[in-house]
């Protein structure tokens, strides 16, 4: 039943428009004099019980009493970026996932099971894009058996913020006890002012493959083993930069994949005794300039929600979030 508040504002939301984008407002101090409100927009992922649950575009989720409700509406989704290049969620997470190709994988209906003993959550989650041909507790007891034998923990990657992204999904996951851990962002820009970056890319070195220095200064696993190699080689036309250094390990590295117009970039690591020399961009451009040769027009990059570094210098390049990404692991 449709709620309508008094004087001028009215609640026209309800919980048939779970799944839709909403705008609400509500008392946040209900019953204490001098009414304070709080707004709160996102994806409308459940009402029940006189309680409405509210996903927000970084995956937080919101619990709002019906009682306290004194305004809502169905919002449009979130307008198209006005700079860097258009892209749908679907297109995004597709072109991100084939940088990151596991040593396994097997479909289940249209979702995509994927592992690499380990190596990277991006390459050891399922990729959800649609429906999984079975009612979602027996794909979700699928899935937790198939990491299980493969001695895994069970993870979903769940995308939050723009149009067709899995609210729904990440919260019937939550409901079931699963744990959202490890939250980022997909930035996006257009990639030819990465490669007109004022930046000394003569000490960069490109190449096809990279070797057991560059892997010193990359650092995100133990011993490195066939997986990596599998994974950090994947991609239709992979990158691997370095800028040499005095000890063993690259003063800096990164690593991009050319995937038709788009650009990934990743693995930029500088070490941080060299930090604020501009040897990150120089990598950057060095490889952007590369993929511009093979036709790409667009660039993607991730960044974990706690790196303000990061942050900085890719904003600083032209680069803004397209939508977050959570991965969601199985209860124990």
């Amino acid at each position: 039943m449709e709620i309508i508040g008094g004087g001028l504002l009215e609640v026209h939301i309800k919980p048939t428009d779970v799944g839709k984008r909403v705008s609400v407002r509500c008392l946040s101090d209900a019953g204490i004099p001098g009414e304070k409100f709080t707004d709160t927009v996102g994806v409308l992922t459940s009402w029940t019980e006189g309680v409405l649950l509210i996903t927000r575009r970084g995956g937080e989720s919101v619990r709002i009493a019906e009682s306290t409700l004194v305004a809502g509406k169905v919002v449009p989704a979130a307008p198209a970026r006005r700079r860097g290049p258009a892209a749908s969620f679907e297109e995004l997470a597709r072109v991100t996932a084939r940088a990151w190709e596991p040593v396994e994988s097997e479909p289940l209906g249209d979702w995509r099971l994927r592992s690499a003993a380990g190596f990277t959550r991006r390459a050891n989650s399922v990729l959800p894009l649609g429906d999984p041909g079975l009612p979602l507790d027996e794909a979700l007891a699928y899935v937790r058996g198939w990491y299980a034998e493969r001695e895994l923990p069970a993870y979903i990657q769940i995308a939050t913020g723009a149009e067709g992204t899995q609210e729904l999904l990440g919260a019937e996951l939550a409901r079931r006890g699963w744990v959202r851990e490890v939250s980022a962002q997909v930035w996006t820009g257009a990639l030819a002012p990465v490669g007109d970056l004022d930046a000394d890319t003569d000490r960069v070195r490109l190449a096809r493959s990279y070797d057991e220095g560059w892997l010193r200064r990359y650092q995100r696993f133990g011993t490195p083993g066939p997986q990596v190699t599998k994974v950090l080689g994947s991609g239709p036309s992979t990158w691997f930069a370095s800028v040499p250094g005095a000890g063993e390990a690259p003063a800096a590295i990164g690593r991009c994949v050319v995937d038709g117009r788009w650009a990934g970039f990743m693995a930029v690591e500088v070490d941080p005794e060299q930090r604020r020399q501009g040897l990150g961009s120089a990598v950057m451009a060095a490889l952007a300039r590369r993929a511009l040769d093979e036709g790409a027009s667009a660039a993607w990059l991730q960044v974990e929600d706690d790196n303000d570094a990061a942050r900085a210098l890719y904003g600083g390049m032209g680069f803004a979030a397209h939508h977050s990404y959570h991965h969601y692991r199985a209860a124990e």
